[in-house]
């Protein structure tokens, strides 16, 4: 295992230990709805200290439903995630357009030759059968 594959292991694993490990834990188990939002929890706080408090404006649209905000806050967050999807593939796609480029420039490789292997197999020396190609 490569050592960004091991750094991209262990991130995977933080991240659904800051997921599960809370309910695990039972971090909210003491209030009514345990796991509202920032939005709920600043609401409840703001009245709570000050029970006349009327906000100054409205927004701009409110869903039907705690369903349809749900919904809404997931399409923002597959959007996002598609996002950074998009930009983090560009950013490999053109480090390995400019190794390739590279290669050529060097001699390595031709214009004909197939894509470098993006494991990195071929430029280690792993994968290559030196019994078939011994004469």
């Amino acid at each position: 295992m490569s050592r960004n594959a091991r750094i991209n292991t262990l991130l995977l694993l933080a991240v659904a230990a800051l997921a599960v490990l809370p309910l695990v834990l039972g971090l909210g188990d003491h209030k009514e709805e345990p796991f509202t939002g920032a939005d709920g929890e600043a609401e409840a706080a703001i009245t709570e200290l000050e029970p006349d408090y009327e906000p100054w404006f409205t927004p701009l649209y409110e869903p039907p439903s705690g369903e349809v905000e749900s919904a809404l806050f997931s399409l923002q967050a597959a959007l996002g995630a598609g996002v950074l999807a998009y930009y983090f593939g560009l950013r490999r796609g053109r480090r390995q357009g400019e190794e390739r480029a590279a290669a050529r420039r060097d001699g390595d490789i031709t214009p004909d030759d197939p894509a470098p292997d993006p494991s990195g197999a071929r430029s280690r020396g792993e994968g290559t059968d030196t019994a078939a190609t011994a004469p």
